[in-house]
């Protein structure tokens, strides 16, 4: 099976909340990163998203170790329209 994954940085300009977290994570760039594989048996080529990771802490933080943190979409879109941003560029799932 054709596997895809697709890296994007998504900006918060205020600290923001995500479910699997207890704490706030701080305001600032992050590395959104998505696993798509290919669906077979079609006339023409589509993806199915498999998993959404972002990598924490934000890209801007010194750090030897990073962690991905395995995240929905519904949620990302979630954190950035509360945070203001409404980021165009911000992936969205079209499934």
């Amino acid at each position: 099976m054709t596997e895809r994954t697709t890296e994007t940085e998504i900006t918060f300009t205020h600290p923001f909340h995500l479910e699997s977290l207890s704490e706030p994570l701080e305001a600032g760039t992050y590395r959104l990163v998505v696993d798509e594989e290919l669906i077979e048996g079609l006339s023409f080529t589509a993806y199915r998203r498999v998993a959404t990771h972002l990598e924490i802490p934000a890209i801007s933080v010194a750090i030897n170790r990073r962690q991905f943190l395995q995240v929905s979409q519904q949620e990302i879109d979630a954190a950035l329209e509360s945070d203001g941003t409404g980021q165009d560029d911000a992936p969205r799932d079209f499934s």
